[in-house]
């Protein structure tokens, strides 16, 4: 079973803007709230199979996780997964699904997260903690707003 959540936002920008905001990892730390860095493991435009290492400071702690590019849709689509057993969390696996449609000149983000693997106190505390996550996913992406509409 696997735990979901979605957030949703309208954003003034082409959706082609919008996407290019997502997948400009040079730019986060413009608008990444606690962002250490990033370390990719391959130069060049992402593409699917692209992975980065993400560092954060949060809760007063540096937390790093690893991140992969599933699938890229340009301007449409765009599909991460987190492999928790890799990083920090120490379990699961996080996928972010981006959908972005055009709104007339604007366009609408819709990032719809799944996380799965949880087992035992993890499980349980996971989902306690979804709000909490879906939350701080809103957050991230009202930041990226914000660094777009500028």
């Amino acid at each position: 079973m696997s735990i979901r959540f979605e957030v949703k936002r309208t954003i003034q920008v082409s959706a082609q803007k919008a996407y290019n905001g997502l997948t400009d990892l040079g730019s986060a730390k413009d608008w990444m709230q606690g962002l250490v860095g990033i370390e990719r493991f391959e130069s060049g435009s992402l593409k699917v199979g692209s992975q980065w290492k993400e560092t954060r400071k949060m809760f007063g702690k540096e937390a790093a996780e690893y991140f992969e590019v599933l699938e890229l849709d340009e301007p449409n689509k765009i599909v991460l997964r987190c492999d928790g057993t890799k990083g920090t969390t120490g379990k699961g696996e996080f996928i972010f699904t981006y959908i972005i449609t055009s709104a007339g000149d604007a366009s609408e983000v819709t990032l719809a997260g799944g996380i799965k693997g949880l087992t035992g106190f993890s499980k349980l505390f996971g989902k306690m903690m979804a709000g909490a996550f879906k939350k701080a996913c809103a957050k991230d992406l009202d930041a990226l707003i914000n660094y777009l509409e500028k």
